[in-house]
């Protein structure tokens, strides 16, 4: 059916399409495309300590005011991660700021953190009880003067409220965000992040969303600091500013975040690298990429316990989940593998 549609979507504007997206979720225009192989034990897993029926979330930037997280879990997702959310409600960049490189299968966007601030979200999902395991990831407003404060702020509003809480530092979209990569700013960052949790005496799940774009150098300290300081899970990784020799769409200079088939390769090179220092002591939450049994699949064996995607159902259209988890089973079979976990880290990228 998506397939159908796909032309006549792709000629609209890509950020009207998604709030058109948006809207038909909200109203339950798009059906259940789950139901029949949603209890498939060839896909049962855990992830931070409870069960979830598939290890395919939809990644932060496509619900980005927590509005239909219920409709993304009836398509099937494992688990669905909102925001990014911000202390305060921010238009984000000036428009246009999303654009569809089709050839490539890629987006390019530089939305800037638009949102409506952590009150409204909060608001919304307490008065809208998550049918799934459900994460909320939180950043900085553009103009904060302190900016690790609205972290802490994020910590303190969502809480009581998310399964895990992903703290995203990997934007490329606000302003000197990536700077937190920096080993001094990161450790502060997580060990406020902690302390704070201390005092909340929470002990909800914290996540770091890291960028692509860091150097081999700075993986040994940024695991060192992870393992540190006890963070429950990595997402490796976020949009690139980089890759865009080898693209073939004459939007491919335009400014921000490059997402979808291109970022695959090295996201799971990155992946690699950081589970061979991790292994099973932080669970690795794979995006770039993913469209595609064979493609979730190279991430898992990459070592990636999760994966996430947005991209691939802009072009793959919502039944991906769906599509995934039958080709994903086939090449399971085929190789007499019973449960996915068997393959986690099994073959790394050249």
């Amino acid at each position: 059916m998506f397939s159908k549609f796909r032309s006549l979507i792709f000629k609209i504007d890509p950020e009207t399409a998604h709030n058109l997206a948006i809207k038909s979720l909200k109203l339950n225009l798009t059906p259940n495309l789950m139901n029949e192989n949603k209890d498939d034990l060839m896909f049962k897993t855990k992830l931070f300590g409870k069960e979830i029926d598939n290890p395919i979330g939809m990644a932060a930037g496509f619900d980005k005011n927590a509005e239909i997280y219920n409709s993304l879990f009836k398509l099937g997702f494992g688990f669905v991660e909102v925001g990014t959310v911000t202390p305060l409600k921010q238009y984000g960049n000036p428009k246009p700021r999303v654009f569809r490189l089709v050839e490539d299968q890629a987006l390019i966007n530089r939305l800037g953190f638009n949102n409506l601030g952590s009150e409204n979200v909060s608001n919304r999902i307490r008065s809208n009880l998550n049918k799934g395991l459900l994460g909320i990831n939180i950043g900085p407003n553009k103009d904060s003067k302190d900016r690790l404060n609205d972290y802490l702020i994020g910590i303190k509003t969502f809480h009581d409220i998310a399964d895990y809480i992903t703290i995203n530092i990997s934007s490329p979209n606000t302003e000197n965000l990536r700077s937190f990569h920096d080993e001094i700013k990161f450790d502060e960052l997580i060990n406020s992040v902690q302390e704070e949790k201390s005092k909340l005496k929470s002990k909800i799940p914290i996540v770091v969303k890291i960028s692509p774009d860091i150097s081999v150098e700075q993986i040994g300290p940024l695991s060192e600091i992870l393992l540190n300081h006890k963070v429950s899970a990595i997402i490796i990784s976020n949009t690139t500013s980089q890759n865009r020799e080898k693209l073939n769409n004459i939007l491919k200079h335009q400014k921000g975040g490059l997402s979808g088939k291109p970022l695959e390769e090295e996201a799971n090179k990155l992946i690699s690298k950081f589970y061979k220092l991790l292994k099973d002591k932080i669970k690795i939450i794979g995006v770039g990429g993913v469209d595609s049994g064979e493609s979730a699949h190279r991430k898992f064996l990459a070592g990636a316990s999760y994966v996430q995607l947005y991209t691939g159902m802009v072009f793959q259209g919502p039944n991906i989940v769906g599509k995934i988890k039958k080709e994903l089973k086939e090449i399971l079979i085929a190789d007499g593998i019973k449960n996915f976990r068997e393959i986690i880290g099994k073959k790394q990228p050249n």
